[in-house]
């Protein structure tokens, strides 16, 4: 059991003052078996109050509304988080589901939608055949099956943090040969769903207090990574960045079918010419106790 403090900035700095539209922050992070949250609060400046919702995903959503123009924005959130995942989780897997292929049954079926269907592309099956070279026998063990996706991705493809907006298609990522951890969590949710898991996108952050993990920048960092529904054992978190399964290092905050549905800050401005001069992040995690 770990307890520890994570603070997230997020600042804007423009060249003269903007009127800022509403802003959605997913920054709180996301309850769990394995995750309890003792304490959370954004504080922004300039001031603007905050309304609070949940999305489809029950994911917490706070809104802000501003009212004066400004030359800066900057967003604080500070959290205190208590995570129990242990190093080697061991899933209870229904025995339905412990070999793949195997079916769902029909409510887990219906609710789980458009988690199960691929979500870009593949004219020319490229990507399937992919997919399909870790499928070396059916029945196959499940958990085995991804894990070796998993690890699969981050032997195959480079990893390279990337700053910009913007994800890759698993296509894009394929044939490049390099990606961040977003590229590496679509590229492995895909590949699940092409084989009719459920699966979705989690943003939230690496906790990396030995700086030893890839993506890792200092004791924290944001990250992606994606969970696959198994009955049983439920969502299974897998990091293909890490080739790691299980929650521990990680702290959710949002999950959703794609990436851009999990975005921790988004908004709008409105100024004269391109005003904008920069975007700052800087994530930071401190052990509280053991």
């Amino acid at each position: 059991m770990t307890t520890l403090t994570t603070y997230h900035k997020t600042e804007y700095r423009y060249a003269n003052p903007v009127l800022l539209g509403p802003h959605r922050m997913m920054l709180r992070p996301r309850e769990a078996r394995e995750l309890r949250l003792v304490s959370h609060e954004i504080t922004l400046t300039p001031p603007a109050p905050l309304t609070w919702s949940h999305d489809v995903a029950g994911n917490a959503v706070a809104t802000a509304r501003f009212d004066q123009p400004t030359d800066h924005l900057l967003i604080e959130s500070r959290a205190t988080v208590v995570l129990t995942a242990p190093v080697w989780p061991v899933f209870a897997i229904a025995a339905e589901a412990i070999r793949f292929p195997f079916l769902y049954s029909a409510d887990d079926w219906t609710d789980l939608g458009a988690l199960t269907t691929p979500q870009y592309a593949d004219p020319e099956g490229q990507f399937s055949r992919w997919v399909e070279g870790f499928v070396f026998q059916r029945p196959t063990d499940t958990l085995s099956l991804l894990k070796d996706i998993a690890n699969g991705v981050s032997s195959q493809i480079s990893y390279q943090g990337r700053e910009r907006e913007g994800t890759q298609s698993p296509l894009e990522t394929l044939a490049r040969g390099w990606g961040s951890c977003r590229d590496f969590a679509v590229l492995f949710a895909e590949a699940a769903r092409i084989l009719s898991f459920g699966a979705r996108i989690v943003s939230g952050y690496l906790f990396d207090p030995e700086t030893r993990l890839v993506g890792s920048e200092g004791a924290g960092s944001t990250h992606a990574w994606a969970e696959v529904f198994i009955p049983g054992a439920g969502w299974v978190a897998f990091d293909p960045t890490n080739q790691s399964v299980g929650s521990k290092n990680l702290i959710p905050v949002a999950v959703a079918r794609g990436i851009h549905q999990v975005v921790p800050v988004a908004g709008s401005f409105v100024g004269l010419g391109n005003p904008l001069l920069g975007m700052t992040v800087d994530v930071r995690h401190s052990v509280i106790g053991y």
